[in-house]
């Protein structure tokens, strides 16, 4: 009897104790109003069970002043064959006299109907679950759409019934994961627990544990995803490739139609003018054959003119029958000596003639169009590799001793005169060889060269790894693509063995294109438009720098410099 009445005792004051406190938080004049208030400010981990982890269902209190559901407290009791408080392990002598605690009863209650409330309008924003997708099994009525799935619970949740799982201590230890129907498939029928280990080889049943194994294949997802990432990436720059190369086909085919509209509207202009200078000939001899026959039955009317007067006279003297004055008249009349007229018999107006003026006409035409087809032709290679045009100067940490610079390194020619300087790697020491600054170990490059009034040169491009001392060999084996004059007028391509060239005249300016990735070296007379000579099938695998000697001055003979030109300008 003491301890039941102690229990109660204690129970009336806890309970007392938790009004008393609610009430001095919540002063209002309406007592409905003050408990919704507390139920707002509470949480809901204030109102769960430490037992069944929920929210109370008839809270009752332990002398010890822990609140529980009945049922699970009894349970506890029953199943423990023992009276002890789960939460602080307090042991009665007897077991408790349990009543339902009708305060957080009251709470519960209000917190149970608000939970709803902020559930029901927490609903109407959240989406509804369509066919296909997990719906939440703790609505009721529509359905919403879960976000998760307990594993422990085998229950999938609706971002508002997720929330506890989210919050309270006790369920945030349980297991989520993305939604899935059938939960019960992931529990062990035999342990009615949740499936801890995977089955590698069903022959063997070689197991491991299921987290162990799930680990292990998410690595290898990871590693996987990076590797398809990577294959993404690779051919979205593939894509962007293939796009860039549309572009500068289109780039290609506009200046191509450009270029051909330019061509044939030259030839068209062309074989316009040859047209009119046909029908100007023709109309000029048809107007000199036509002077002609004016100016001679303009002549034959004038004699027809005098001739007939003649006639008159002596039609009229005829008639006359005084005898001594048709004498005297006939002797003034000189009837026996006409007067004087042409021997049109031997004139003539013979027709112009114009057999063979078409065919000596299409023959010039033709031998017109083939000139000026071929420099248009080659005005075109001209500008092709012009666009590739780079800005190249001389670097004087390669120009041997004997050779002059210009300041902005442009130039370049024999002094007669060695410099004292220092014998660096990079700088030739026996021959009046100088290098660009530039390199380039990829695409297109195009630069010109002025070479008037010199009797001697070379020009080129060379390997960055050349020898540069002694025992120099120009050619493509050796690391050299280079063009050269001596004596004046004997141009030679230094191949391996080296080329004579034939040229019709000296070029004035060369122009020198190198294309890395198809191996060619072009050499070109800038002002006539005209290919000289070209290294192909070349193999670059380093480096290529442009090459220049202006070869030694003999006497002043050789003394004009290269000159760099800007590319255009002639």
């Amino acid at each position: 009897m003491f301890v039941e009445r102690q229990s109660r005792r204690v129970s009336v004051f806890l309970s007392k104790e938790i009004l008393t406190l609610l009430v001095g938080v919540f002063s209002t004049a309406d007592p409905q109003t003050d408990m919704a208030a507390a139920s707002n400010l509470l949480s809901e981990d204030q109102f769960l069970c430490s037992v069944c982890l929920d929210v109370f269902t008839d809270p009752v209190t332990t002398p010890c002043g822990h609140n529980f559901c009945k049922k699970c407290i009894n349970d506890y009791w029953n199943t423990n064959n023992q009276n002890m408080c789960p939460m602080c392990k307090k042991v009665f002598f007897s077991r408790p006299e349990l009543l339902v605690n009708t305060f957080i009863s009251e709470m519960v209650s209000q917190f149970r109907q608000s939970a709803q409330q902020k559930a029901s309008s927490s609903s109407s924003e959240q989406q509804e679950s369509k066919p296909g997708e997990v719906p939440c099994d703790v609505c009721t009525g529509t359905k919403l759409k879960a976000l998760k799935s307990c594993l422990v619970c085998l229950v999938s949740y609706c971002e508002t019934h997720l929330e506890p799982h989210l919050t309270m201590s006790g369920l945030k230890r349980h297991q989520l994961m993305d939604p899935v129907e059938n939960l019960e498939d992931r529990m062990c029928t035999k342990h009615d627990k949740p499936l801890e280990l995977f089955c590698l080889d069903h022959k063997m049943h070689n197991v491991v544990p299921l987290k162990e194994e799930y680990e292990g294949k998410k690595v290898e997802l990871e590693k996987t995803e990076a590797e398809l990432q990577e294959m993404i990436q690779k051919r979205r720059l593939k894509i962007q490739e293939v796009k860039h190369k549309v572009e500068l086909s289109e780039e290609d085919a506009d200046r191509e139609k450009a270029e051909g509209v330019q061509v044939f509207t030259d030839l068209k202009e062309s074989v316009e003018r040859k047209l009119n200078e046909l029908i100007n000939t023709i109309e000029e001899k048809q107007r000199t054959t036509k002077k002609q026959a004016e100016d001679s039955i303009r002549e034959l009317e004038q004699e027809i003119s005098e001739l007939m007067k003649r006639s008159t006279e002596v039609e009229k003297l005829s008639l006359s029958e005084d005898h001594l004055h048709l004498l005297q008249s006939v002797q003034a009349l000189n009837i026996h000596h006409p007067p004087p007229t042409n021997c049109w018999s031997e004139v003539s107006v013979p027709p112009a003639s114009y057999e063979g003026t078409v065919v000596r006409a299409v023959s010039q035409l033709e031998e017109t169009l083939s000139k000026k087809m071929k420099k248009l032709v080659a005005e075109v290679k001209m500008k092709r590799v012009q666009k590739f045009a780079v800005d190249v100067t001389l670097d004087p940490e390669t120009a041997h001793p004997l050779l002059i610079l210009s300041d902005d390194g442009k130039q370049v020619n024999d002094s007669d005169v060695k410099k004292n300087l220092p014998n660096k790697p990079g700088r030739f020491s026996e021959y009046v060889f100088v290098l660009a600054k530039q390199s380039f170990s990829s695409g297109r490059f195009y630069f010109e060269v002025q070479v008037k009034g010199k009797t001697d040169w070379d020009l080129g491009v060379t390997r960055e790894s050349i020898k540069r001392k002694r025992n120099i060999t120009l050619s493509p084996q050796k690391g050299y693509w280079t063009l050269c004059l001596t004596n004046g007028n004997e141009y030679q391509a230094l191949d391996d063995p080296p080329v004579l060239l034939s040229l019709k005249s000296g070029p004035q300016k060369v122009g020198v294109f190198v294309d890395y990735e198809e191996g060619l070296v072009s050499f070109y007379d800038v002002e006539a438009a005209v290919l000289i000579f070209s290294f192909t099938g070349c193999s670059f695998k380093e480096k290529l720098l442009p090459y220049f000697s202006p070869e030694l001055n003999h006497g002043g003979k050789n003394s004009s410099p290269l000159i760099i030109s800007p590319v255009g300008v002639n």
